[in-house]
């Protein structure tokens, strides 16, 4: 009987491991990534042997995190990625130097050789990215404040490694009383690496989009779908040549096709190879679990993993304090940058490789971080549902919570009767908008209407902030409440000045006190309707419409022009009284005039067309108004 190819026989393996485990994981409420370990560790060597060349798999399967690392970058335009810089090279380079400096210390202490503590460090310092985003992705927790903050870290967890990875051979070298890399040789790798790092950058700015139209224009999908996979693989390669990392070069060919046209056929091409591959990496990490290594060392292995996992808990959590993390988010943050990285399995292979330390030393630092890859996602379902749990109750229990950081260029704050207006106009036009209310009932109604409003007080300077006040043009303040609106106001007048704030005042005293702070858009919320009303008005009592449209907007000018008058002088409330009366007796005498030159020249069959009784009916007299309305009746 014919043996099928290897090939064959492993895909039917990974794939029905996988079938099998995942959705038995996911019913269980244990996640897809604790499936695919479990799948690893069933069909490894340590399981049912079905698998032995666990290492080229491996290395196979790595390439799904190149290509999740590629459609992060899709999501992350350049701009975003330079407003990124601080925490990518701030929190990123504190949790990296904290961890190593901790670990580095226990080694120390332990009595470790001072090479073997350093690599040591330096490799479990480092975080799964695969494992994280995917957590984070899974939860939605990608656009919060922990979940850019750990992008930020991993992303500069990916640049770290290029010089631990360049230090190894140096370390060796020494080691071994050898002579390391002349200065010539380093310079050089360093022109490498900034070449094609270079050559990337500037061929996608100015190659990438002309092919990619070009391939488009064959009208060919399976092309397209080739040449993307080519774009990834062919990127992978250069970075690998010159000893960077693949997940690196296919971040920045991301974030250069952020802006481009072909972004949301690129993310449809690739995302199931990515989720295929990612899958398979998982698979890969349980097979490699040397459990041989964990029976013949239990009580170092344990050690090893509870030291280091505590250690980064330690560091990281104290690192999201310092940078302001919310204590919710805190939990969730901290676990998913404790456990070791991928990058680590690169690091101790190489340090065996150049006699920085022995390969039993490696197989057990390897297995180490293998076990915490495997038990981080059963510690996240734990967090989930136990201290999660707890922390929920003092949220909204039914609100999208604002923890996102938002990108539209119009925040509403309130989604009363008239925040819904404002909304509903803008969502008509396409715009994009941020709709903040902290009334549980009023998400739940605008939920059932199927608007997306987030649960937040916009009194709050955080929460304007994740809001995307530093970005937005435009703050419409509706809310309800007037003290509310003032402390919006303010907070956006001090910290956000670049925002052009457009309010909703109750009354005139309102209207004052928001000019006070400088926001000079605002409306009167009863004051357009109460002209409309009038205007319905006048046209039952027998005016035509023109007509009536001529009065209650020359009504709606002097008004405007005399709350400006009297805006300087509210606090001084007989001055105040004084200019409002003047202002209306100049009108009523004004408008008076009008009405009997109207009616003169109604009287010889004349229409005046500036008719404009203004004001009559809600200054002057009422009776004598009903008169004047009678006599100029046409």
């Amino acid at each position: 009987m014919e043996h099928a190819p290897t090939w064959l026989t492993y895909g039917f393996l990974y794939l029905t491991a996988a079938v099998l485990a995942v959705p038995i994981a996911k019913a269980l409420g244990l996640g897809a990534i604790i499936g695919y370990l479990a799948a690893g560790i069933a069909i490894g060597p340590w399981g049912l042997g079905l698998v032995s060349n666990v290492q080229d798999i491996l290395h196979f399967a790595e390439f799904g995190v190149v290509l999740m690392l590629f459609l992060v970058g899709l999501e992350l335009q350049p701009s975003r990625l330079w407003a990124l810089r601080r925490p990518i090279f701030g929190t990123g380079t504190a949790q990296v130097l904290g961890c190593a400096a901790v670990l580095f210390a226990l080694g120390a202490l332990a009595g470790l050789p001072w090479r073997v503590s350093l690599v040591g460090a330096l490799g479990l310092a480092l975080s799964s990215t695969a494992i994280a985003l995917q957590s984070l992705a899974e939860r939605n927790l990608m656009r919060t404040q922990s979940g850019q903050a750990g992008f930020s870290i991993l992303l500069f967890q990916d640049v770290a490694a290029i010089p631990i990875l360049a230090l190894l051979p140096v370390l060796g070298a020494a080691a071994s009383d050898g002579a390391g890399h002349t200065p010539g040789e380093l310079a050089l790798e360093v022109l490498k690496i900034v070449g094609v790092i270079a050559a990337i950058i500037l061929g996608g700015r100015l190659l990438l989009r002309p092919v990619l139209r070009w391939i488009a224009k064959s009208n060919t999908p399976e092309i397209f779908t080739a040449a993307a996979l080519l774009l990834v693989v062919g990127i992978a390669y250069l970075m690998v040549m010159v000893g960077l990392s693949m997940a690196l070069g296919a971040f920045l060919a991301g974030v250069l096709l952020a802006d481009s046209e072909y972004r949301r056929e690129l993310e449809a091409d690739i995302e199931p190879f990515k989720g295929l591959l990612l899958g398979l990496f998982f698979i890969a990490v349980g097979m490699s679990i040397d459990f041989g290594v964990i029976l013949r060392s239990p009580g170092l292995m344990a050690a090893i993993l509870v030291g280091f996992l505590a250690a980064k808990a330690i560091v990281i959590y104290t690192l999201a304090k310092v940078v302001g993390i919310p204590y919710q988010e805190r939990p969730v943050f901290t676990l998913l940058l404790a456990q070791g990285g991928e990058f680590a399995f690169v690091v101790f292979q190489a340090a065996a490789g150049a006699s920085v330390f022995p390969a039993e030393t490696a197989s057990l630092l390897i297995g180490a971080v293998a076990l915490s890859m495997l038990i981080s996602p059963l510690l996240l379902v734990l967090l989930d549902k136990v201290l999660l749990r707890r922390y929920a109750k003092v949220k909204a229990p039914t609100a999208d919570e604002i923890s996102e950081p938002q990108e539209a260029p119009i925040i509403i704050a309130g989604f009363g009767r008239y925040g819904q207006i404002v909304s509903r106009v803008l969502l008509a036009q396409g715009l994009r908008t941020t709709v903040l209310d902290h009334s549980v009932d009023m998400l739940e109604v605008a939920r059932t209407f199927g608007y997306r409003v987030f649960y937040g007080d916009a009194t709050r300077l955080d929460l304007l902030r994740i809001a995307g006040a530093e970005h937005a043009r435009i703050l419409v303040v509706a809310v309800d409440d007037a003290e509310q609106s003032l402390q919006i106001a303010k907070l956006a007048r001090e910290h956000f000045p670049h925002l052009q704030v457009v309010a909703r005042a109750r009354d005139i005293s309102h209207w004052n006190k928001l000019r006070d702070l400088g926001v000079t858009l605002v409306q009167r919320e009863l004051f357009e309707s109460s002209l409309q009303s009038a205007h319905t008005v006048l046209e039952l009592m027998g005016l035509p419409a023109a007509q009536a449209t001529a009065i209650t907007q020359r009504f709606r000018t002097h008004n405007i022009a005399l709350a400006d008058r009297m805006y300087p002088h509210y606090k001084d409330q007989a001055k105040f009284i004084a200019v409002a009366r003047e202002g209306r007796n100049q009108l009523a005498e004004q408008m008076a005039k009008e009405r009997q030159e109207s009616a003169a020249m109604g009287a010889v069959g004349g229409q005046y067309p500036g008719y404009g009784g203004v004001d009559g009916a809600q200054e002057g007299d009422a009776s004598a108004h009903a008169a004047d309305l009678d006599k100029n009746r046409p």
